[in-house]
């Protein structure tokens, strides 16, 4: 099977839908006997993967620098080359549904009578400008009706983004639901001893609190809200991983620590040594943070929203409102409730033996060979 991948970056990056694709790209190659072509922006170095041949793409990204959005525009031979790989694909994957390299390959696709898989990411984002807002519904109510209503097959990562598009998307078949995997050899719990170590290592003082933001710095992350959640907490460390146009630095908070370029291992330390997640996000499915800080046994509090996208998982969740006028104030009860309280320890041992027992990256590459296996035939 020749298999097409388009999306906006290459992991390097380090957001979410990259690195899934990455994950699965690799294992279609490596145990499902797929030649994958991968096309991406070449903002960032391509992975090395047996089997995968990466096609770095001339890209500009410049809306992602000055605005906080991740969307490359790619020079015209770069869409030329995506689209005759389309052409020539037994099938063609797409992750997410708007951005221009994909709607070049959906089209070429499509022209050429392959087959086409989309897996969607999230949905609509609520961008505080009422400009980006506008735009993305507009984009959503033609563009996606195009992609997702002409796909082959569309995959959904949550709950959440496949009611989203459900109300006004007709799909050509039943769209399917496939959660992520996790890495559960890397993202892990450690013993008491070696937490104990890796908390004060981060300067967290014994009965202190460790408080983890890991995302890139945007607005739809939530930044500004826990921004204030870090000025009110002064007593507990708050450590953000990530980057993005967003500096926490800039906020000159002293209990405010920033952690760029961690992944892997040294990224594990981090949920490892943590209390708690702090995730205020708007408009994802359901991130791939979250499920590996479970796997390393830290809860995540996430917005309402976000946690509707796993219900089977809605025990081990913890969740607020994000857009209420109150927001501030009810996360910092809510922090401060289970900073005090036991829950936090009781969920750790249920949260980590969840992520095992229902988040495997070789399962989630299983289902999407199967898929695609059944588009190319």
């Amino acid at each position: 099977m020749r298999l097409t991948l388009v999306t906006h970056y290459f992991p390097a990056h380090r957001g979410g839908v990259e690195l899934v694709a990455a994950e699965i790209a690799r294992r279609l190659a490596a145990r499902h006997g797929a030649e994958v072509s991968w096309h991406a922006s070449d903002c960032d170095q391509p992975p090395s993967f047996p089997g995968v041949t990466c096609c770095a793409a001339r890209s500009w990204n410049g809306i992602e620098r000055r605005a906080g959005v991740p969307y490359p525009l790619w020079s015209f031979g770069a869409l030329r080359r995506v689209a005759s790989a389309a052409r020539s694909a037994s099938v063609v994957h797409l992750h997410d549904c708007l951005y221009l390299p994909n709607l070049v390959a959906y089209a070429a696709a499509r022209c050429a009578g392959r087959p086409v898989l989309v897996t969607q990411h999230v949905g609509m984002v609520p961008y505080r400008n009422p400009l980006l807002r506008a735009t993305l519904s507009f984009a959503y109510s033609v563009l996606a009706r195009i992609v997702l209503g002409g796909a082959h097959q569309v995959v959904f990562v949550s709950d959440t983004v496949q009611h989203y598009f459900a109300k006004f998307i007709s799909f050509r078949a039943a769209p399917r639901l496939v959660p992520n995997g996790v890495d559960t050899a890397v993202f892990q719990p450690v013993d008491e001893a070696r937490r104990a170590a890796l908390r004060a290592s981060a300067g967290v003082k014994p009965g202190g609190a460790l408080l983890l933001f890991v995302g890139r710095f945007v607005e739809k992350k939530g930044l500004s809200l826990l921004r204030e959640l870090a000025a009110r907490m002064p007593e507990a460390i708050w450590v953000f991983a990530g980057w993005g146009p967003v500096e926490p630095e800039s906020w000159q908070l002293p209990n405010v620590r920033v952690a760029r370029g961690r992944t892997g291992a040294d990224l594990a330390q981090l949920y490892q040594a943590a209390d708690l997640l702090v995730l205020p996000s708007t408009g994802e499915g359901f991130p791939l943070v979250v499920q590996e800080s479970m796997a390393c046994g830290t809860p995540a509090l996430i917005g309402v929203d976000t946690a509707a996208g796993l219900p089977d998982a809605a025990k081990l969740l913890l969740s607020e409102e994000v857009s209420s006028a109150e927001a501030a104030a009810r996360w910092e009860r809510r922090v401060r409730y289970l900073l005090g309280s036991r829950e936090l320890a009781d969920l750790r041992p249920a949260a980590a033996d969840y992520a095992v027992k229902n988040w495997s990256w070789e399962q989630c590459a299983a289902r999407y060979a199967e898929l695609l296996g059944e588009l190319a035939e």
